[in-house]
């Protein structure tokens, strides 16, 4: 599949729109460590205000979303369940809440080092599928944290890299979202079918339609 450099403008765009857009793109982080690149096989979408209940932004602005509601291009990244970080990139004109849930991908460079990141001195093997399945394993294999919340895309150490033409995918109700954000009004996340590297999909015990 061919890719190429993308303009920022075309992340002016609703994240519902620019998700399914990321399924085959590649994101490379070039860290002192040496470089890992991702081929993203699975998102989720999230608007905000009052829009999306799944959303952190639902309720409006707080100190950990602001990125959401910043320039697009750019990484929102936060902590979770107490010990893990995710990361989204951020859609739509500045001021509109709209981030893209990054949520697995394929180590397609610097495998070594992002198997080190996930098992640090352990010895322990991960397969390939695993490395990046699940948004947590991704951030960790890529050697993203929680201090690059805000962090531009289109500029070093990051490269984010677009398919040329739009690969067929699957979309469903968002994994683990509670509340009516998590049910089938809301089938917001897109993923490659049949690719060995999607994250299985758990529903929250409390999600409703």
């Amino acid at each position: 599949m061919t890719l190429y450099r993308p303009a920022r403008e075309e992340f002016l765009a609703s994240s519902l729109e620019v998700a399914p857009r990321l399924l085959g793109a590649v994101l490379r982080h070039d860290s002192p460590d040496g470089p890992v690149a991702l081929r993203i096989t699975e998102v989720e979408a999230y608007i905000g205000d009052g829009l999306d209940p799944g959303s952190h932004a639902f309720r409006g602005r707080t100190k950990r979303n602001a990125v959401m509601y910043g320039p697009p291009g750019h990484l929102y990244t936060y902590f979770t369940y107490g010990m893990h970080v995710c990361a989204n990139i951020v859609c739509s004109p500045e001021g509109e809440a709209s981030a893209v849930l990054l949520r697995a991908a394929e180590v397609v460079e610097g495998e070594e080092l992002a198997e080190l990141r996930r098992v640090g001195g352990s010895g322990r093997r991960i397969p390939h599928r695993d490395l990046a399945r699940g948004p947590a394993r991704m951030v960790v294999a890529a050697g993203i944290v929680l201090a690059d919340d805000g962090a531009d895309l289109f500029a070093p150490p990051f490269e984010l890299l677009l398919p040329t033409e739009q690969a067929p995918y699957a979309t469903g109700p968002r994994t683990g979202v509670s509340g009516a954000g998590g049910g089938l009004a809301f089938p917001w996340r897109y993923w490659l079918a049949d690719d060995p590297t999607v994250s299985p999909y758990k529903r929250h015990p409390k999600s409703h339609d």
